[in-house]
């Protein structure tokens, strides 16, 4: 089992930008993405320690620690942080899914499409965060 924590807010994978040089268009990720799949990428690195790629299929278990806003009542924060209330806004899951699992292809498996099941939670906390856990399958 690996387990890479990155701290801070969870950052959506953006849409991809583009530009136009000498009638060749170039696409590339929003800087605001980009910086969090290096953030990403550093956890992962410290999470596999020495450990090369994996090269088996693996389960993902995802879960996202939305920061509870300040303006909220007493009541209300304390619902939020017992899981009572959970958060139906953005960043979208699968969004958030594919920023971290990008960031951690070459590091923690080889390729993404190595995925073969994943299972995601999104809920407040008072400390803002994304957990990854990557479990491989046996090979037969």
């Amino acid at each position: 089992m690996i387990r890479i924590e990155v701290p801070g807010p969870a950052v959506a994978q953006g849409r991809p930008r583009a530009t136009a040089a000498l009638g060749h268009v170039r696409l590339y990720d929003p800087p605001k993405s980009r910086a969090y799949k290096q953030t990403v990428a550093i956890y992962a690195r410290q999470a596999m320690g020495q450990r090369l790629p994996t090269k088996r299929a693996v389960a993902c278990h995802l879960w996202i620690y939305r920061p509870i806003q300040q303006s909220e009542s007493k009541h209300r924060r304390d619902l939020k942080a017992s899981g009572f209330i959970r958060p139906a806004v953005k960043p979208d899951v699968d969004n958030v899914f594919k920023s971290v699992t990008d960031a951690c292809t070459g590091i923690v498996w080889h390729d993404d499409n190595q995925i073969v099941e994943a299972h995601i939670v999104k809920q407040y906390s008072d400390r803002p965060r994304v957990v990854l856990e990557v479990e491989e399958f046996e090979e037969e």
